[in-house]
């Protein structure tokens, strides 16, 4: 195993990250709005999406907790299943120029090809601003916002952590569960969980 795969996977496992980030953000507050330009030159706005429930997706498309996600087909289906419900799904990439899994516009489309991702939008958060704002910790780190633009889950993608494929079947995937209690008007169960993954290469 390559030395920087390797300890990636040992952060990851510890939940530490290299470099600071803010305090988290509260739980049945307004999600902080932010501006940003995706791979294809579109601006968007947070605030934009009021009226359909946003998931908020930190990636690293090198990290082996992402690969794990993406290469077994676990997220791109759940995000073509959370858009078919109205969903918005925003994946950003909060590493720094030249960071592991730091593509430019054209990587990132050939892998979201080859994978079948396809989130409502990719972007670079090249300067850690987003990230930091709402301080994402790890890849994959997830949060979920209702409609009325409330913060209702912030943590990891699911219950087991760890980079095996094989446990992704096993595992309660929290951003299902959030999906479907905000779906059925319901609070969401687990609100705050550790996240799991590489740390986020600010």
């Amino acid at each position: 195993m390559k030395i920087k795969t390797l300890l990636c996977l040992i952060l990851a496992v510890a939940g530490v990250g290299l470099a600071p980030v803010s305090a988290e953000v509260q739980i049945g507050v307004p999600a902080p709005d932010f501006t940003f330009t995706d791979i294809d030159g579109k601006s968007h706005t947070l605030s934009e999406y009021r009226g359909n429930t946003v998931v908020l997706e930190w990636v690293n498309p090198e990290c082996p907790f992402v690969v794990k996600h993406y290469e077994s087909g676990n997220i791109p289906k759940l995000q073509a299943s959370a858009k078919a419900d109205g969903v918005v799904w925003l994946a950003i990439n909060s590493g720094h120029a030249g960071a592991q899994g730091d593509f430019d516009a054209a990587q990132v489309k050939a892998w979201q090809t080859r994978t079948g991702s396809a989130p409502s939008a990719y972007f670079r958060d090249q300067d850690g601003a987003v990230g930091r704002l709402y301080g994402a910790k790890t890849t994959p780190h997830m949060y979920v916002i209702t409609a009325d633009g409330t913060l209702v889950y912030n943590g990891a993608i699911d219950s087991i952590r760890s980079a095996n494929r094989a446990d992704i079947a096993k595992a309660e995937n929290y951003v299902v569960s959030a999906l479907t209690a905000v779906a059925n008007g319901e609070p969401v169960k687990d609100a705050a969980t550790r996240p799991y993954g590489c740390s986020v290469k600010y």
